[in-house]
């Protein structure tokens, strides 16, 4: 990720980073119970990259989550300022597009979009960024009891209670249709096998 030039959008970085940072020390996580917390998501929350190309590629792999997750209800969680009604389709998926006025300063949900979202009581957050994003990670951190699914070695504890481990390490393709590959394994054993782990997180 190219780094930022603008001063004070650095600064906003530093601002965001530091509540991030008292934000975990308060973070207490609930425990979870493999697969079967997974088996029982009836509402699932999806956080995207804001990149188009990583958009384009998670987009193909909607059938197989839908499949995954058969009879939950599924939401999109838009990046702030990135396009996706042009990439993702309308049916079969709720979209949610945070405007400026549902941020904070610096670019985190705001307390009455964090407490919009949890009126969905979502039972999985599954975080699909591969770099930074301050806005996922405040998400993350609003849904203590959820089931926080994201790629291993990003993110320190306690954002993820489970986090998946795959043999790929800069093919963001293979990375997004390992992790989703690996979820469906879990519900789903009968699937077949391949090489990727999970690790489920102590908090």
């Amino acid at each position: 990720m190219r780094a930022e030039k603008n001063p004070l959008t650095n600064f906003r970085h530093i601002i965001t980073r530091i509540i991030l940072y008292f934000a975990r020390r308060k973070f207490e996580s609930g425990g979870i119970n493999l697969p079967d917390d997974l088996k029982m998501v009836t509402s699932l929350l999806i956080c995207l990259p804001p990149d188009q190309r990583e958009l384009t590629m998670i987009k193909n792999l909607l059938p197989q989550i839908n499949r995954t997750f058969a009879g939950a209800k599924i939401c999109l969680l838009a990046s702030p300022g990135s396009m996706i009604y042009n990439i993702f389709p309308r049916r079969g998926f709720h979209i949610m597009t945070p405007g400026n006025k549902e941020l904070s300063w610096g670019g985190m949900a705001s307390k009455e979009y964090l407490r919009k979202l949890k009126e969905e009581k979502f039972e999985m957050i599954f975080d699909m960024n591969l770099e930074t994003n301050y806005f996922a990670q405040g998400i993350l951190l609003a849904f203590p009891d959820a089931v926080r699914v994201g790629p291993a070695n990003r993110l320190e504890r306690p954002y993820y209670n489970l986090e998946i481990k795959t043999r790929f390490l800069r093919d963001e393709k293979n990375i997004y249709k390992s992790m989703v590959e690996t979820i469906d394994r879990l519900i789903n054993p009968e699937t077949e096998p391949e090489e990727e782990t999970v690790d489920e997180t102590e908090s």
